[in-house]
């Protein structure tokens, strides 16, 4: 509980982020702009409204609302379990922390995979609900129907190929693709024919960083990669991994930039002691009666006290 309002409480609407020291709106042209000039694309995970908004007060081009929140948020083994309720309700918790990013959601396993139909439905969801500005989806060739569909609808598409979480049971396991040279072909064939059913951007995700590099080259669209090596022309990674929130061994791809995990074992920690030991709250932290009122409850105390008669 906190009794303190917010600056939203106080105004009766929600506050709006901190603006951030580059103050243009992040827009897919943008980036397509940023793949022209050679400028890297900084993208991140977010799945709430704190994190999100930290993110992008931190000038950060493209957050994802990633199905990987079923991992990292909702404490599953695989991503297979999030529902599209579920991928909206914290979709639309980090649009109301977002205001530079560009904003994609993540279409969870399911939403996409029984019908095109189905995939439409669901994605205009995504931007009509939950403020969404593009939708990811996984696969290649098998999704060029999907995509036109999409785009059609008026539904920016980001495509995921390489290592695709929602496909790990095919996989046998978050195992590196495209490790020969036909797998090799086959991905950029993939890549080719999202970007020409009409993909805004496409995430590379667990390839050998020459087959990125490859097909980074080939593409006109941007490429972000996650475990795809440095010529793509975007990085991304999972917040909870740069900032070691996750509960297993890091990925090779990942690299640690802060260790939350240990400063909030040391916070909460101080927090039990101090509770313990009465240090917490202290005297500064406590609320007070006027001067005048807590004279009259000390009087009222007195008076109600029992007499004690003498022997």
């Amino acid at each position: 509980m906190n009794l303190t309002p917010s600056q939203g409480a106080q105004s009766g609407a929600s506050s709006p982020p901190t603006a951030s020291t580059t103050s243009f709106k992040v827009t897919l042209p943008s980036l397509q702009e940023k793949k022209r000039a050679r400028t890297p694309i900084v993208a991140l995970t977010a799945y709430d409204y704190a994190s999100a908004r930290i993110v992008d007060e931190s000038d950060i081009d493209l957050v994802l609302v990633g199905d990987s929140l079923a991992m990292v948020m909702l404490g599953y083994d695989s991503t297979l379990p999030v529902t599209v309720d579920e991928m909206l309700l914290f979709t639309r918790a980090a649009r109301r922390g977002v205001r530079r990013a560009l904003l994609v959601a993540d279409m969870p396993y399911g939403s996409y995979h029984a019908s095109v139909g189905d995939g439409v439905t669901n994605a205009l969801r995504f931007l009509k609900e939950a403020g969404a500005e593009a939708v990811k989806i996984e696969g290649g060739r098998n999704r060029v129907e999907l995509v036109h569909a999409l785009v059609d609808a008026e539904v920016p598409v980001v495509g995921h190929i390489g290592l695709t979480p929602q496909s790990v049971h095919r996989m046998g396991g978050y195992r590196v693709q495209g490790k020969s040279v036909s797998a090799a072909e086959h991905l950029l064939e993939d890549a080719q024919a999202l970007e020409a059913a009409g993909a805004s951007m496409l995430v590379l995700e667990g390839i050998p960083r020459e087959v990125a590099a490859h097909i980074t080259a080939e593409l006109s669209i941007p490429t972000i990669g996650i475990g795809a090596g440095p010529e793509c022309d975007g990085q991304i990674l999972v917040l909870h991994d740069l900032l070691n929130l996750t509960f297993a061994p890091a990925a090779k791809f990942v690299r640690r930039y802060g260790d939350v995990a240990a400063q909030m074992h040391a916070a909460i920690g101080q927090y039990r002691q101090d509770v313990a030991t009465r240090t917490f709250p202290n005297d500064a932290e406590s609320y007070h009666l006027p001067q005048g009122e807590r004279d009259r409850m000390e009087q009222n105390a007195r008076d109600l006290a029992p007499k004690h008669k003498k022997a």
